[in-house]
């Protein structure tokens, strides 16, 4: 096993010795959609949202939400936790280098999503008879660029916060009007035009957009494509450019 898998393992393990943690990235999700999915008329069609459920609408927000969390509040607060905490500096004089901790911590957070990804398609499925995505590929290629891109913003707030805390201030900052873009508040079949248009240049918006296509059998939309890529570029640029290891 080579040095990043192994460094993966023990984040892995490190991150499950915080309670809270887990509970807040691994289980809202699946608690918000199981909330959403028990009242009534979530399981019956809206005329305004195309004769689609709420709670088939809300499934790939739910989706997309798994991903902000890691990368918008674990992500950069655990990294700003270790370059405050002196642990990056004292990597650099290890076989283990820095860099190594990073793509430990991205493998981490990029395999949990996943899974809650996973969990969350499951339990839409059996207790609320959601359809699973129709276009699979092109779901899982929105999926991993959708990763991509909220996970550079991730470092992006890393390489920014000047501590721990500071970290996890700036990514709940984030999180909540990326939310409200995503549709979690207002489906973004109902926002008006300005809303819509803000939130498909958003990275989750148009990360939810594209989930949502391919759901229904369609192909992602080029517009969202190119907004989740153009995140990932500029975000991981300047991440690259300004991250301090100490």
């Amino acid at each position: 096993m080579s040095a990043l898998y192994r460094l993966a393992a023990v984040e892995t393990k490190l991150f499950f010795r915080e309670p809270m943690s887990v509970f807040f990235t691994l289980g809202i999700p699946p608690l918000l959609l199981v909330i959403l999915g028990v009242i009534p008329s979530f399981r019956e069609p809206v005329a305004n949202l195309a004769d689609s459920r709420v709670i088939d609408v809300y499934t790939p927000i739910i989706v997309a939400l798994s991903i902000a969390l890691f990368a918008f509040t674990g992500l950069p607060q655990q990294f700003a936790t270790y370059r405050e905490k002196g642990v990056l500096r004292r990597m650099r004089i290890t076989p283990v280098k820095p860099r190594i901790l990073l793509g430990a911590q991205l493998l981490m957070c990029a395999l949990l999503s996943t899974v809650t990804m996973l969990a969350v398609l499951a339990i839409a499925r059996v207790a609320f008879d959601v359809a699973l995505p129709e276009q699979l590929p092109g779901f899982l290629g929105a999926y991993l660029l959708s990763a991509l891109a909220m996970l550079a913003i991730g470092l992006l707030v890393a390489a920014w916060a000047p501590s721990g805390k500071g970290a996890g201030a700036i990514g709940t900052v984030l999180l909540f009007p990326s939310m409200f873009f995503a549709g979690l508040w207002i489906p973004r079949a109902s926002m008006n035009d300005v809303l819509r248009t803000i939130s498909d240049l958003t990275p989750l918006g148009a990360a939810v957009q594209s989930l949502q296509d391919t759901t229904t059998g369609q192909l992602p939309q080029l517009l969202h494509l190119t907004v989740l890529l153009a995140w990932t570029v500029l975000a991981a640029g300047l991440a690259a450019r300004y991250f301090r290891w100490e």
